[in-house]
């Protein structure tokens, strides 16, 4: 109840007090062009954050659940060394299906380095057979030992020098985007801090009018610590605003495909930017209040 009631007080005010802050002027256009731009970059980082964190898992559930089996024999023996290779793998616990790759599927995977023309049934390349785990997945260096004896020309690729990579820097660009909010957030305090104190040096008479009739520092640092919050918030409900219409027109991940196309947010996730206004704001009541006191002080 308590909480509520100076919530009010902060919202509603006291239009004498208000007379000690600017209505207008540059220390309020600083104040709501800070808390917007710096919402709107927020909104940037925040849906960084969670779409890498979204490519991490997905990155991580793919590559964890299939591995990649290459047959390197001589011409006359690939047909009978991937039969073999098969053989083995359906007989493994953890082996949900094993399917050699067509000359097809090869070629496509090799065109974006060799060109659509490459002749893959002419050239001596490896034969990949795809491998999809089941349950716990299986023994890869039982398998490896199994293999070694029964197929010479195969290597086994379970992808773990691939996933833990790709998975481990999708995790620190993850951190990168929350390192960013939290420099953001600084940015912002110490934005509204110098606009505060450019404030009462501006005020400075006023206040010294306002103390000779018993108005108390904490009375008016009030008064600035409410016009500076709710500017604040403004200024960051606009900013984030826009910052989720331009997340909006971004193309759509299954439209042009890569990572930067999935930037954003998806679900639950569309109510983190509601966050950054109140946020704005409860740091903008922190940065104020510590800038006025401390102003006021050495003014007396």
């Amino acid at each position: 109840m308590l909480g509520l009631l100076r919530l009010l007080a902060l919202l509603t005010g006291d239009p004498q007090a208000d007379r000690a802050v600017p209505p207008t002027g540059f220390t309020a256009r600083l104040t709501l062009f800070t808390a917007g731009a710096m919402a709107f970059l927020a909104v940037f980082a925040l849906a960084l954050s969670l779409a890498t964190g979204r490519l991490a898992d997905r990155w991580s559930a793919e590559l964890a659940r299939t591995s990649t089996l290459r047959i390197s024999a001589p011409a006359d023996q690939m047909a009978a060394q991937t039969a073999a290779a098969v053989k083995v793998l359906e007989t493994t616990p953890g082996v949900a299906s094993a399917r050699p790759l067509t000359d097809d599927e090869q070629k496509a995977l090799l065109e974006p380095w060799f060109g659509p023309d490459l002749p893959v049934e002419t050239l001596p390349i490896p034969r990949l057979i795809e491998i999809v785990e089941d349950g716990d997945g299986y023994d890869a260096a039982g398998l490896r030992a199994r293999l070694q004896a029964e197929v010479p020309g195969a290597v086994l690729d379970d992808h773990t020098r691939w996933r833990e990579p790709l998975v481990a820097a999708a995790n620190r660009l993850r951190m990168l985007g929350f390192s960013a909010i939290v420099l953001i957030a600084a940015s912002t305090a110490a934005m509204i801090t110098l606009a505060a104190q450019a404030a009462l040096a501006a005020n400075a008479q006023v206040i010294k009018v306002m103390r000779l009739v018993g108005a108390r520092d904490t009375y008016i640092a009030g008064a600035f610590v409410r016009r500076f919050t709710l500017r604040a918030l403004t200024g960051a409900a606009v900013g984030t605003l826009a910052g989720i219409v331009a997340i909006l027109l971004l193309p759509r991940a299954d439209a042009a495909g890569g990572f930067l196309t999935g930037l954003g947010f998806q679900g639950t996730g569309w109510l983190w930017p509601l966050v950054i206004p109140p946020l704005a704001a409860v740091t903008a009541f922190f940065a104020t209040r510590a800038a006025a006191l401390r102003t006021l002080r050495e003014q007396s």
